[in-house]
């Protein structure tokens, strides 16, 4: 009899490529999907930029069903090398430039990586598959950020057109259109998640919350852009992966899933809500951690507001998520306590 899992029907066991699995979302995915016993092997393909930690999948080298091979998706020998020795399956591509400010300054690497990278994987993976793909799903993660920026009010759905604003986000969303070309042009079982900002253990200290934690534990100044009320809706990491895997089993193929986390906080906010969580957890340091802030001039193209309407994935795939923005971040807070060595050795790549 064929394994049944959510939509899916296939006589053998999954084998999954995460691509970026040394990452933030990737590390934490592979942590979540390790030992299903539906997965018989789990490939972790990463180049190992500034951004992909060792440290963070140190955890799997004992698995029996884990690989890892350190690949540039530029490189696309490599890459399908990798998705023939494997038998790849299933696919959940997360590896990408990701740092808005990093793509102001350099844009090439992000229009190499998140656009040719694709390419490259998508391309492999369709031409090892051949003309039919029965128990074969791509997933490509992107994000929110493709849709541009809301004013005060709405939210952005599945049918919100693209507007991107930085080079980061042009590049996601040629990636996207990408990826849904190939489904209509060749019928290319692909899926595409867009997703709210993330935030959780194993964050690359580059983005707003672990930047805040790591200079508050360091009595460092907390920057924040212009008048630091730019909103985005903030997504626990844990609830994320869940989602991704729903979406991997349950979602339909050539459709789109916004995955948001129904957390509206504003910048500042959020800031001053981690200063009094540390106050609390770590009174040693000072106390008064808010006197710490620190706002400089805001950043080109800096989108004001994000929301995400998860309507259709709550309605087609059952997931909510399940941590509010007060339990998420007083977690995230905790284990960046507990691990500032990880932070200052992954800031010293």
């Amino acid at each position: 009899m064929p394994l049944v899992i959510g939509s899916l029907s296939r006589t053998d066991i999954m084998k999954l490529l995460v691509t970026g699995g040394a990452g933030f979302i990737g590390s934490n995915l592979i942590r979540h999907v390790i030992d299903y016993p539906e997965i018989s092997c789990v490939v972790n393909l990463d180049c190992l930029t500034y951004a992909g930690n060792q440290e963070s999948i140190a955890d799997f080298n004992d698995s029996p069903n884990y690989n890892f091979a350190e690949v540039d998706l530029r490189d696309k020998q490599s890459v399908t090398r990798v998705v023939e020795k494997y038998d790849i399956t299933h696919v959940m591509h997360l590896a990408a430039e990701s740092h808005v400010d990093r793509s102001i300054v350099g844009p090439a690497e992000f229009i190499e990586t998140n656009i040719v990278g694709t390419f490259n994987l998508i391309e492999s993976c369709r031409k090892f598959w051949g003309d039919s793909f029965p128990g074969k799903r791509f997933l490509h993660v992107s994000t929110d950020e493709v849709y541009g920026s809301l004013g005060a009010e709405g939210l952005f759905t599945e049918d919100t057109p693209y507007a991107p604003s930085s080079p980061y986000s042009a590049s996601k969303a040629s990636s996207d259109m990408l990826v849904k070309s190939y489904y209509h042009t060749y019928n290319f079982p692909a899926v595409i998640t867009n997703c709210s900002n993330n935030y959780g253990p194993y964050q690359y200290p580059e983005k707003l919350i672990p930047v805040v934690i790591h200079n508050i534990v360091n009595r460092q100044p907390i920057p924040i852009y212009g008048d630091g009320m730019n909103v985005r809706d903030w997504l626990y990491v844990l609830d994320h992966v869940q989602a991704l895997w729903e979406v991997l089993n349950s979602g339909k193929n050539g459709e789109t899933y916004n995955i948001g986390g129904n957390s509206e906080w504003a910048n500042l906010r959020i800031v001053k809500l981690i200063c009094n969580i540390i106050d609390d957890l770590a009174p040693h340091l000072g106390g008064d951690s808010s006197q710490l802030i620190k706002f400089v001039p805001d950043r080109p193209g800096h989108d004001r507001r994000y929301a995400i309407d998860a309507t259709k994935i709550k309605r087609e795939l059952g997931w909510v998520p399940e941590y509010t923005f007060e339990h998420g971040i007083r977690e995230t807070v905790e284990w960046y306590l507990k691990n500032d060595e990880w932070v200052s050795r992954a800031m010293k790549k």
